[in-house]
């Protein structure tokens, strides 16, 4: 396309200059929606173009808003002149005017297109990338005025937050002081305060005399902070181990360098020992301080400290051995391990108490600092209804006596008639508390053992038949030398031919044969009733740790071997506390009184409080009673079978008691026990005497063994308690009798 020349007209179509065609006569435009006025077509602005025009604009827009403002001065309002056209804009317009009157329409400049190159290869794609933008430049913005604070505001917001804050002070103060304080105070307190326990007075056991059997003395636990006995554990050890009892230097050195700030080394320490310990350690530091002096804190060497000790009651036994087994010993805790310390441990212990002190970081007690003291209850003493003189000596003589027949034990237990106390309760071996023992000493053979009585049970038997009226002492009978019973043979303890024994004949000499002829006459339920009426197969009420009950078959169909066997003391077993409470029953008119150990409770300001026990209860009549009585008082004549128990003027009944004994773990017969009972004045009861030995080597018998026993005993109990005789003689007591006199 090429530009039109002066005001040639536009050629038609088709049609190439000069041929002949003459020109056509050009048409006038129609004008086009887009002329607005315009004169001549412009060349359309280019992106470009248009960038760099709004850069510049914004320019000078910012130059112009940069520049002062010049103060204008009021002048008078000039008329408007006439607006002049610019050169270019002139020329265009004139061209517009020749287009008009020609009818010809403006030729539009078209730029010329850039020559584009000629790639080897294949040919690129085209790409329509936009046109870079300018970068803009950094317009320099005009320094803002400087205002001026608004300092109510500022004073206003100032007080708000300390307001605020204040308030959180305030409610927390509240809070600490008015809504929970003590669990603040208590927080804070526990932070640096450290518990002692203060331990209960242990209440005393004496016998009825006031004597005293177990008290409670005053010693210390010794106690360790690791973080201050670690340095110096070894030094430390090395002084206490040789003092103490039941640890080693290891033990203490570990214990010394454990974690914690706590820990028990020793407890229940004499104070003496304790005095001992502190000054050795006291002694071990002044070469040590002498050592560090002139050094930096640093190199200095540690002192022996951080050990410390509380109160820690120990329980002694002023009478050592005496009624050790019956009293029974405590732990290292303080608690009763074994006889009445242990099965009466709730009274006798109290309640401890507890003090909490503020202590320094050492663990020292800070002086005058706050502590609070929760003040210990001491427990009950208890009041024995045992004798300790008449117990020292029943001790005494039952260790003669086994020491003698080179027994395995013996025991012996001395009653009240009237009231059922036991006087004495003593048992051979024995320990000393106050000394070291073993697990195996602190068991109470006089409750806690069972054995089979022997012939001591033919009392009962015969008190139960002269009860129900089967036999008195008139009865006579013709004994044998063996009776056979369900195809067994039983025999007297020695041999002879059929005999004519009268019922005190029968017990003098101590015929099983007999008792179980005169037993026979009885029906078995009636006979089961009364030996449970004696107590046996029962506990004795004592509510002793560890009592047996015995053994006595259960029910009352027995077989006529168990009721023959029982009759004659084989075939139940008892404790030796049961078999002196059934002939005490005897003893005492028929009327069984439940044995009794414990007199009275003693309370904190020294007042008895009565112990309860079970009501006393009638098992035979008077008449029975005194029936038998007579009968046992045959036992120490000089015809009888134990005159080694007589005494000399006082009138004594008795009954003495061989048994078989069972071997454990074989269930067959193999050992024997040897018993005698008895109670004197007979006339006029006051103590029933019991007396066991266990497995006795040599001759055997009850008189022989226990009668001398028992005579000693019974007479010291006599004498202590100003018991008068009563002049009583020896009754002439028929034992046997003749045909002729039938």
């Amino acid at each position: 396309m090429t530009d039109r020349r002066g005001n040639e007209p536009p050629r038609k179509r088709g049609a190439a200059p000069g041929r002949g065609n003459p020109p056509s006569k050009a048409q006038p435009r129609r004008p086009s929606a887009t002329d607005s006025g315009r004169t001549a077509p412009q060349r359309p602005e280019s992106t470009r173009e248009r960038l760099l025009r709004k850069a510049r604009e914004e320019q000078e827009r910012a130059q112009a808003a940069a520049a002062p403002r010049p103060v204008r001065k009021a002048a008078a309002k000039r008329p408007p002149a006439p607006r002049k056209q610019a050169p270019a804009a002139k020329k265009t317009a004139v061209k517009k005017a020749a287009a008009k009157k020609t009818g010809e329409r403006p030729v539009k400049k078209v730029a010329a297109k850039r020559p584009v190159k000629k790639t080897s290869g294949k040919k690129r794609p085209p790409q329509n990338r936009p046109a870079p933008r300018p970068k803009k430049r950094k317009v320099k913005k005009a320094p803002r005025m400087l205002r001026l604070g608004r300092p109510a505001l500022r004073l206003r917001m100032t007080f708000g937050v300390m307001a605020f804050v204040l308030s959180l002070f305030a409610g927390r103060l509240v809070l600490l002081q008015g809504v929970d304080p003590d669990s603040y105070a208590q927080a804070a307190t526990k932070e640096n305060a450290r518990s002692y326990i203060l331990h209960a007075n242990r209440g005393t056991i004496e016998d009825r005399n006031g004597v005293e059997l177990a008290v409670t003395e005053d010693a210390v636990a010794i106690t360790a902070d690791p973080q201050q006995t670690k340095p110096v554990a070894q030094q430390l050890a090395a002084i206490l181990a040789p003092k103490l009892t039941g640890t080693t230097t290891a033990k203490l050195v570990a214990a010394m360098s454990g974690p914690g700030r706590f820990t028990y080394l020793a407890r229940q320490v004499s104070p003496t020992v304790w005095s001992t310990i502190q000054a050795e350690i006291k002694a071990a530091n002044v070469p040590i301080a002498e050592q560090n002096k002139g050094k930096p804190k640093d190199q200095q060497a540690p002192m022996l400290a951080g050990l410390y000790t509380e109160e820690d009651p120990i329980r002694s036994h002023p009478n050592g051995s005496i009624a050790a087994t019956l009293v029974g010993v405590t732990g290292s805790d303080g608690k009763g391990q074994s006889g009445l310390e242990y099965g009466l441990n709730d009274k006798l212990s109290g309640k401890d108490g507890q003090a909490m002190y503020e202590v320094d970081a050492k663990g020292n007690k800070i002086p005058n600092a706050n502590h609070t003291v929760q003040e210990p209850k001491p427990g009950l003493g208890v009041q024995l209804t045992l004798d300790t003189d008449l117990q020292y000596f029943a001790e005494k003589r039952i260790q003669e006596a086994v020491e003698q027949y080179k027994a395995s034990a013996g025991t012996v237990v001395v009653m009240d008639v009237k009231s059922g106390e036991l006087m004495a309760m003593a048992n051979y071996p024995s320990f000393d508390p106050n000394k070291k023992y073993t697990s195996r000493d602190l068991n109470n053979p006089a409750l806690e053992r069972s054995y089979e009585p022997g012939s001591v049970q033919k009392v009962v038997t015969m008190a139960a038949l002269a009860d129900a009226g089967i036999i008195d002492l008139n009865t006579k009978l013709q004994v044998p030398g063996s009776i056979e019973v369900q195809r067994r043979i039983i025999k007297d303890h020695w041999s002879h031919d059929t005999m004519n024994l009268t019922i005190s004949g029968v017990i003098a000499k101590s015929s099983n044969v007999g008792t179980i002829m005169a037993a026979q006459k009885m029906p078995i339920a009636q006979f089961v009733k009364y030996l449970h009426d004696f107590g046996f197969g029962e506990p004795t009420g004592l509510n002793f740790p560890g009592e047996t009950k015995g053994r006595l078959a259960p029910g009352d169909e027995w077989p006529e071997i168990t009721r023959s066997n029982v009759a004659f003391g084989q075939g139940l077993s008892v404790n030796a506390v049961q078999e002196a409470a059934a002939v005490n029953a005897v003893a005492n008119g028929g009327v069984y009184v439940p044995p009794k150990v414990v007199r009275n409770y003693i309370d904190a300001n020294g007042s008895l409080v009565p112990n309860q026990t079970a009501p006393a209860r009638r098992v035979v009549s008077e008449k029975a009673a005194k029936e038998v009585t007579t009968m046992m008082e045959a036992v120490t004549a000089k015809k009888g079978t134990a005159p080694q128990a007589a005494i000399d003027g006082y009138l004594v009944a008795g009954k003495t008691g061989t048994a078989q004994q069972v071997v454990p773990g074989t269930g067959k017969y193999g050992a024997w026990a040897t018993s005698f009972a008895g109670f004197a004045p007979a006339d006029n009861p006051r103590f029933v005497t019991y007396v066991v030995l266990h497995d006795p080597q040599g001759a055997r018998g009850g008189g022989l063994q226990g009668g001398p026993v028992f005579r000693d005993v019974m007479s010291y109990a006599l004498q202590k308690y100003v018991v008068p005789p009563t002049g009583a003689q020896q009754p002439n007591i028929p034992l046997t009798w003749t045909s002729s006199k039938r």
